[in-house]
């Protein structure tokens, strides 16, 4: 494959998205506020919003998100099990799994600090006055011990058929393990899953190919139901939140880069506007876990030992972007209400939505369950939600490709620390232009 064809799908991507969301503006403008428009043409007639909105868009937009999905669990199981396999000994995958843990919580935990620092300083719900638009069913958050508990699958077989990316991992890492120790049994399992997944890469080439039609679909119907007007209203808080999430995407992720790995962060945000547009377009870190773990392998240097455990879990549990919602959310609610916050109610917050994100799924909209978690636990009320539902959605998509990107550097560094990175490719431009 030429090196044309890697930059055009790129530049497809991003002409996919600016057409989607045209095509979506001009449709919403289309429908005025109605619920459904007919148009007649001749004998024949049609409602916009059933044919295109409904229709096109959301068959187009779903059939790519079940595209990525199909590849999730395939790609994590077979990946993992080749890492661990290869590693032979344990205390490796123990210090990797400790490292990514610690800077994944690290990370998460600076994220909220921040996210409430500019909150306070800001104070985006100060003078506002909103009504409750709608109710929020807040649901039931899992507790931590909980968490904890349902890392460990009962039956791997309904973990991978549910796609419990936690039970998973920890499944694949032992079946890994125990393969690395039973000799030449091992090794020609291990062989039999390295082909498998060959195979499996270039499925996901594959269904890369096709992405830009899949992000078009999405941005299209997105922007035909994106309220401007909740934007305007709750203008401060979506800036805020904006704002945060693009400082600590370049400034602490660039900084860690920088300072930690001594690496180019410039060259590593280059390498990753693919995946982060991914990302974006899709609101999922499961769903964008075969292109981060193609990237990380083929365009940042990171070994697939340590990529296919870093990038899977982070996408479990790594939620920088989540949490920095949940903590200027927490802020605004509070200032909204008019009521005062201690510094304990502020660590509180900080350490709730640490623990929180880690059990948030890689799925759109999960967030709003757990900040609902958050809010309980320093007595906010949860009918404030209602509040920022209205631009949730536009944020959802900006902070899952700041999840994403924080996984990314997390394998990075990790990597590195271990001698299974190839500094080579990192700093070379055209590398993985072919995936």
């Amino acid at each position: 494959m030429t090196t044309n064809t890697k930059y055009n799908l790129t530049t497809r991507i991003l002409l996919a998205m600016a057409i989607g969301i045209l095509v979506g503006t001009f449709f919403k403008f289309l429908l005025d506020g109605q619920a459904e428009r007919t148009v007649n043409i001749g004998e024949f007639s049609f409602g916009i919003k059933a044919l295109f909105i409904d229709g096109f868009f959301h068959v187009g937009g779903q059939i790519f998100i079940s595209s990525l999905k199909m590849l999730v669990v395939p790609l994590v199981l077979v990946s993992l099990i080749c890492g661990t396999s290869s590693l032979k000994d344990v205390k490796t995958l123990g210090r990797i799994g400790t490292k990514s843990m610690g800077l994944y919580i690290l990370t998460t935990a600076m994220a909220i600090a921040i996210a409430v620092f500019f909150a306070v300083l800001i104070k985006p719900g100060e003078g506002v006055n909103l009504q409750l638009a709608t109710s929020f069913d807040a649901g039931q958050a899992p507790g931590i011990a909980q968490v904890f508990i349902n890392m460990f699958p009962a039956n791997p077989i309904d973990a991978m058929a549910k796609g419990e990316m936690l039970q998973i991992i920890v499944f694949a890492v032992l079946f890994g393990i125990a393969m690395a120790l039973v000799g030449d049994a091992g090794e020609r399992l291990r062989l039999f899953f390295e082909d498998l997944n060959t195979a499996i890469m270039k499925l996901v080439e594959i269904v890369m190919h096709f992405s830009p039609y899949g992000v078009f679909f999405l941005m299209a119907k997105q922007f035909t139901i994106l309220e401007l007007s909740d934007m305007v209203n709750l203008g401060k808080y979506f800036g805020l939140v904006m704002f945060v999430l693009f400082f600590h995407g370049f400034m602490v992720y660039g900084s860690f880069l920088a300072f930690v790995g001594r690496l180019n962060p410039l060259m590593f945000f280059r390498k990753m506007k693919e995946t982060a547009l991914f990302a974006f377009s899709t609101s999922s870190s499961n769903a964008t876990i075969a292109s981060n773990m193609t990237t990380t392998t083929h365009k940042l240097g990171v070994d697939n030992k340590v990529a296919s455990f870093t990038i899977p879990l982070g996408a479990t549990i790594n939620m920088d972007g989540t949490a920095i919602m949940q903590g200027v959310a927490t802020i605004f609610i509070a200032q909204v209400y008019n009521i005062d916050l201690t510094m304990s109610d502020y660590l509180l917050v900080v350490l709730t939505a640490t623990l929180a994100s880690i059990g948030t799924a890689g799925v759109p909209g999960v967030g709003l369950v757990m900040l609902a978690m958050v809010l309980q636990q320093v007595g906010l009320p949860v009918e404030g939600i209602a509040l920022i539902i209205g631009v949730d959605r536009l944020l959802d998509m900006t902070r899952t490709a700041v999840n994403i990107t924080g996984d990314a550097m997390v394998s990075c560094l990790v990597a590195k620390s271990e001698n299974c990175f190839d500094e080579k490719v990192y700093n070379d431009p055209k590398a993985g232009q072919q995936f």
